[in-house]
């Protein structure tokens, strides 16, 4: 009976042994050392750059990542006063940021609120910070009559002052 338990000991006792090493063997892969030549750090500036020659062709030599250009979604901040009218390019976006401001066409369609999702004529209220697309050149926003102060529209797109 002495010798039973012993061996039922030493079989539970083997087979803790095994489970553990089996559980504590690393998994392919996972031996590595983040950073070293076998697992390198990649930076962001390496990726674009990589990117960039891909895009490019694959020439050969190092080139810089391309910088966003500055032109159509740059978005400027334009002071308007009283008198005055910014006339949009087509395709040029508005948000009126202070004052109160009006609707300028030139014909009788007019421009897109795409923050309500209607269109404001010639003479119409221009919201605040709603987002106003003009399809087509000749139409624009000015100061409302009667107002002494300017107003500050957020224009991404090219714009004329009359």
């Amino acid at each position: 009976m002495k010798t039973k338990s012993i061996l039922s000991s030493l079989a539970i006792l083997s087979i803790g042994i095994l489970s553990a090493s089996i559980l504590n063997t690393p998994a392919d892969g996972a031996g590595t050392t983040p950073g070293t030549t076998d697992d390198p750090v990649v930076t962001k500036s390496y990726v674009d750059q990589q990117i960039q020659q891909a895009l490019n062709g694959g020439g050969g030599g190092t080139t810089n990542p391309t910088q966003p250009s500055q032109g159509a979604d740059e978005v400027k901040n334009v002071a308007l006063k009283p008198g005055k009218i910014l006339i949009a390019d087509a395709g040029t976006e508005f948000i009126v940021r202070s004052g109160n401001a009006v609707i300028y066409t030139e014909v009788a369609s007019g421009v897109a609120d795409l923050t309500d999702g209607k269109d404001l004529l010639n003479g119409e209220t221009a919201p605040k910070n709603h987002l106003l697309s003009f399809p087509r050149e000749g139409r624009g926003i000015q100061v409302k009559e009667g107002q002494t102060s300017n107003l500050i529209v957020m224009v991404r797109g090219g714009y004329t002052i009359k």
